[in-house]
């Protein structure tokens, strides 16, 4: 049987034998519960966070997700960051307020001597 009837080639194209995995019906099931059927050479069912009935480019809905709490990570670092810039601002406050004390307190004792 040649492969390219043009080429004058005569290799076979027959696929060998004892090398390529088994192809079987496998079930999906999204987050959303939607399950459906597929070919594939996975030996287990796979499950999956998104599919085509719930995918926001397909349903026009924003959804957030969420894949190993990242949004929860960032929300947590962003929160720890606010809360550190309020600190270092209430200490360059209070530095400041302690820096026009101290010549205030230096001119009374001036004025005392």
């Amino acid at each position: 049987m040649r492969l390219y009837p043009f080429s004058g080639s005569t290799r076979d194209t027959h696929m060998k034998t004892g090398i390529h995995p088994t192809y079987s019906q496998i079930t999906v099931t999204c987050a959303c519960g939607n399950t459906f059927q597929v070919g594939s050479t996975l030996k287990e069912d796979l499950r999956v966070e998104i599919c085509a009935n719930c995918h926001p480019l397909y349903t026009g809905k924003s959804k957030l997700v969420d894949t190993a709490g990242r949004v929860d990570k960032f929300q947590a670092r962003r929160d720890r960051a606010a809360a550190m810039k309020t600190a270092a601002q209430g200490r360059q406050d209070a530095k400041a307020a302690q820096a026009t004390e101290e010549p205030k307190a230096q001119k009374k004792e001036q004025a005392a001597k």
